[in-house]
Formats: C-alpha cells, sequence, structure tokens
C-alpha cells in the first residue's frame, strides 16, 4: 500500500497507537497527569500499555502499511527504553512497585 493520503482505518489506528503511547507517558512519569496536573509514575500502568502495543504489533504483523509498522515499532521501542530507566530508578531507590508514585522537581531536562 502506497503512503498517499490515510485511510480512516488508519487514521484511527494512529489515534490508537498514540492514545496508548500518551498513557504509557503519563505512567512512566515523564508527562503531566492531565487530571491531576502532576507528575505521576505508575510502572505497572506504563508495563500494561507497553504490552497492549507490543500485542498489537504482534497480532497486526503483514497487515499494516510500512509506515504504520515502523511507528508502532518505534512507539514500543521508545517506551520499552524508557520503562527500562524507570524501572532501574524504582529499583535504586527502593520504592514500592505497586504504588503510584508523586514525582517532584524537574524531570531529566525534560520541558513542559
Amino acid at each position: 500500500m502506497s503512503q498517499g493520503t490515510p485511510t480512516k482505518e488508519g487514521e484511527l489506528f494512529m489515534y490508537l497507537v498514540g492514545t496508548f503511547q500518551s498513557s504509557a507517558w503519563v505512567a512512566l512519569g515523564k508527562v503531566k497527569n492531565p487530571l491531576t496536573d502532576k507528575l505521576e509514575r505508575n510502572l505497572k500502568q506504563a508495563s500494561f500499555y507497553i504490552d497492549l502495543l507490543d500485542m498489537m504489533q504482534t497480532k497486526m504483523e503483514g497487515n499494516l502499511t510500512e509506515y504504520e509498522e515502523q511507528v508502532l515499532i518505534n512507539t514500543v521501542s521508545e517506551l520499552k527504553i524508557n520503562y527500562i530507566e524507570e524501572k532501574k530508578k524504582q529499583d535504586e531507590s527502593g520504592e514500592p512497585a505497586h504504588e503510584t508514585e508523586e514525582l517532584s522537581g524537574d524531570t531529566s531536562g525534560e520541558e513542559e
């Protein structure tokens, strides 16, 4: 399939990927929670969103355009790398794995 005008299904797929990706960023504590306006980290929840995207990648193999496939691969990879970094921070600080942690201060130079 060419990379011309996206189909309605293609647009919906990209929206779904973006929704899960945004939710994962919030759960990783990289983006403020829009409901609380605070940075919070919930790695169990982040893992769930990453697993959803990973499952989509597996189940949809061969049924996506090259562009959609690359977006999904890049999204999953980027989230997994950030999950590992956040998990390492959590393990080093001795934080509980199952609770939402409110983060304070600067988040590694990320601009808001």
